[in-house]
């Protein structure tokens, strides 16, 4: 193996666990590089008990004094951005260039955290003559973050620098199948001064998904990952009284309309589809062509057979996943779709035994199809095609999902129409991957997510944090009202 066994992390030293152990491969050329623990309930009772004997002091810190540990961390994270790429390409199959563009956003959130103190400074107000209110922002105590496997770096600092710096500490359950980066991270926040037991991690499967959402000492749950799973960590945690912030699935639509620019369009298209081997929630999975765009399409078939797996695109998870998407591509064909660009049987020269699959571009879908509801999470473009605007948003519409929706077009009122009827909660104009910058928040709607507020970005404070109001009254010759 070229990594050692992974260990979990428990009041800032290596941990050993009970579980079973899984093997983890690089899905670039199948090679076995680490293998993992599936831990169990004690060694999350174990965290959970170390984090709160470390909660009080961290807690007790002003914010001030808590943010100055990410901005060292944040220098760790650009200093061996190089290292940190590599890892996520390994471990997950990325490019290092997708690898390096996750450290880079985890740069991004830190710097945000690092801007907390000048957000959350409270309220004061002379409510009433001689009266005063203030509030305050609490952190909650003992936190959870679960994070799945399509980006080990970013999604884990969705949550670790600002649950931290608003005063809790946390316990890190990270894909079982990507671990390294997690376990890395912790490391570089205990360089950067973060005190034992305010950052665990713990390793696993099932089990550890479910005693954190059963242990009493955690009060705060975010989780991203399938819909489904969303969905029963979501019941789950919120029936123990719970905070919880789920982040499910994703079937994202790109409207694309006649008048569209075609070079851009066809590249933010191709981009979209391919970017991360199609295995992130923001990905272009659904394109609604409008019209006739038919130059547009030919443009996007010339543009993904410009994409080499092995070279500019990445390979995904697993074998399992492989399978699973090119069984997508094939029923869709069965039912009639068409294939112009095909991606099945991929195959990188020496690494033979990776998990690839070319870009794909199957028109005329059709909304019954299964390609066109589910989430394929491989670089698979649909297209579905529409006479009309509004028939394009009623089949956007009707989705489950509803993550992002991106519209092409170079009409402003055509674009703000769109913007302001897609049921998605973050919306591209001419872009394929709309993500929010910091301090703009990162979340969808419907079954998207689920949870009130999103999980990055200034609407996260409001879920880390408990509001404390003080009323005060100190002038005793103040007259007398309600109030007092």
């Amino acid at each position: 193996m070229k990594y050692p066994t992974v260990t979990n992390i428990i009041n800032g030293h290596p941990a050993a666990a009970n579980g079973a152990m899984l093997d983890i491969f690089n899905p670039q050329n199948g090679d076995k590089i680490s293998e993992v623990p599936l831990s169990t309930a004690s060694e999350v009772e174990a965290a959970v008990k170390a984090a709160g004997e470390a909660f009080p002091d961290w807690a007790a810190r002003t914010i001030k004094d808590r943010v100055q540990v990410f901005f060292r961390y944040r220098s760790l994270l650009e200093k061996y951005a190089d290292d940190l790429a590599n890892l996520v390409s390994e471990e997950n199959g990325k490019t290092f260039d997708e690898g390096m563009a996750e450290v880079l956003k985890s740069i991004e959130l830190t710097e945000f955290a690092c801007s907390l103190p000048q957000l959350v400074p409270g309220d004061v107000q002379e409510v009433s003559r001689g009266v005063e209110c203030r509030s305050e922002v609490r952190p909650l105590g003992v936190v959870a973050s679960i994070t799945p496997f399509n980006f080990p770096n970013m999604v884990p600092n969705w949550t670790i620098p600002n649950a931290i710096a608003l005063g809790n500490a946390m316990i890190l359950k990270p894909s079982e199948q990507v671990p390294l980066s997690a376990i890395r991270l912790a490391e570089l926040l205990a360089d950067a001064g973060l005190p034992d037991g305010i950052f665990n991690v713990v390793n696993g499967g099932q089990e550890v998904v479910e005693a954190i959402c059963d242990h009493p000492g955690i009060t705060a749950v975010s989780f991203v990952g399938s819909t489904r799973v969303a969905k029963l960590v979501y019941v789950r945690a919120t029936a123990h009284f719970k905070r919880a912030l789920c982040l499910g699935g994703a079937k994202n639509h790109l409207i694309v309309l006649p008048d569209a620019n075609v070079e851009m369009t066809a590249s933010n298209v191709t981009a979209s589809m391919s970017g991360c081997a199609g295995q992130r929630c923001m990905a272009a999975s659904a394109m609604v062509a409008v019209g006739d765009v038919d130059a547009i399409i030919e443009k996007i078939c010339e543009e993904a057979r410009k994409i080499e797996p092995g070279k500019n695109l990445g390979a995904v998870i697993s074998s399992a996943a492989r399978e699973r998407i090119e069984k997508y591509i094939t029923e869709a064909e069965a039912a009639g779709a068409k294939v112009l660009v095909d991606g099945r049987g991929a195959v990188v020269e020496g690494k033979e035994n990776g998990y690839y699959v070319g870009p794909t571009v199957i028109d005329h879908v059709t909304p019954e199809m299964k390609i066109a509801s589910e989430e394929v999470f491989g670089p698979v473009l649909a297209i579905i095609r529409s006479d009309t605007v509004d028939g394009a948003i009623e089949i956007e519409n009707s989705s489950n999902y509803g993550n992002a929706a991106a519209v092409f077009t170079q009409s402003g009122g055509m674009a703000r129409y769109v913007a302001e009827k897609a049921s998605a909660g973050m919306i591209g104009v001419n872009i394929g991957v709309p993500v929010p910058r910091e301090p703009f928040s990162f979340g969808g709607w419907n079954e998207s997510r689920f949870g009130v507020g999103d999980i990055t970005g200034a609407s996260s404070i409001g879920f880390w944090t408990k509001m404390k109001k003080i009323t005060v009254k100190w002038n005793p010759a103040a007259r007398t009202n309600w109030m007092s």
